[in-house]
């Protein structure tokens, strides 16, 4: 500790002493410009006397880690609920002139889509008449501890698999428990079926969709126990698809009704660790609005 400590005052009086030996412009000590001499002098002087990671030297390790999208780019045509219609774009503004626009001189769009459209995300409020919207969401609740159980090889054996509770024992048994505000996702790899969108959906003969889904008492543990935030997943909706076929969305209702909110259509989960990484959510702030495209990923320890 003392050594630490030592070395710390030491590069402290160095960059000081240059700050004191250059010319202010070469050193860029001033109080006019700040250099990142001087900014290091300032940033360790602080960690010195707090003890504290400084938020630069978080975004200095940030820098060196992988990151993992885990958003679906969206497009006219992309699966979707099969209630809702296709997306329409419009080019409303183009660099040259053109009869079919509004004006020229730069490239402008009109998106027409509903809300729940691609990797997007579901508040309360899209199941639960008077429960949270989109931009009562506060930002704490976007980066979250990730926790990925991964189920694939059993959706391999039956596309009708749900997550079960020894899935999750056996994951705290590696990992210890759930931590609490995790974001939990269910890796499936359903995501490789996109973007066909029958495959997606993989309707038998008789219209009854086969497709892994939640459980709710995996749900009331990760929810209730250990209290964690959001959860996710690679599929179009929470329920598995032999419920939703007969219109059984009583998983997501109760996910929507514990006042959190869900990710639908993840994908690249095959790339990310069981646990250790952190997931970074965000989405646009419509007011009062019951969902949205989402722009979701993985920073990987």
């Amino acid at each position: 500790m003392i050594q630490i400590h030592t070395t710390c005052h030491r590069r402290i009086a160095a960059l000081t002493f240059l700050c004191l030996l250059l010319p202010p412009g070469l050193s860029g000590c001033s109080q006019e410009t700040p250099s990142p001499v001087s900014e290091v002098v300032a940033t360790e002087a602080t960690q010195n006397r707090t003890g504290e990671i400084t938020l630069a030297q978080v975004y200095e390790v940030l820098q060196q880690k992988k990151f993992v999208d885990l958003t679906h780019a969206f497009e006219p045509g992309i699966p979707h609920w099969p209630g809702f219609p296709d997306e329409s774009v419009k080019t409303i503004y183009w660099y040259d002139k053109r009869p079919d626009t509004l004006g020229s001189g730069f490239f402008a769009q009109m998106y027409c889509h509903v809300g729940q459209w691609g990797t997007h995300v579901d508040p309360p409020v899209h199941f639960v008449k008077g429960g949270r919207t989109l931009d009562e969401i506060p930002v704490k609740e976007m980066i979250m501890p990730l926790v990925v159980f991964d189920v694939h090889a059993a959706v391999e054996q039956n596309p009708d698999y749900t997550i079960t509770m020894d899935d999750v024992r056996q994951w705290e048994a590696q990992h210890g428990p759930v931590p609490k505000n995790a974001f939990a996702v269910m890796r499936t790899d359903w995501s490789k079926r996109w973007p066909d969108h029958a495959a997606m959906h993989n309707k038998d003969k008789n219209g009854v969709a086969h497709y892994p889904g939640w459980s709710l008492d995996v749900l009331k543990y990760l929810y209730e126990v250990r209290g964690i935030t959001a959860s996710g997943h690679e599929t179009t909706d929470t329920d598995p698809g032999i419920a939703t076929t007969r219109d059984d969305y009583s998983l997501e209702t109760y996910i929507l009704s514990q006042n959190h909110y869900q990710i639908e259509m993840l994908t690249n989960l095959d790339q990310l660790p069981a646990a250790g990484a952190l997931a970074v959510v965000t989405f646009p702030k419509p007011k009062g609005g019951s969902g949205f495209p989402a722009r979701v990923f993985a920073i990987l320890p």
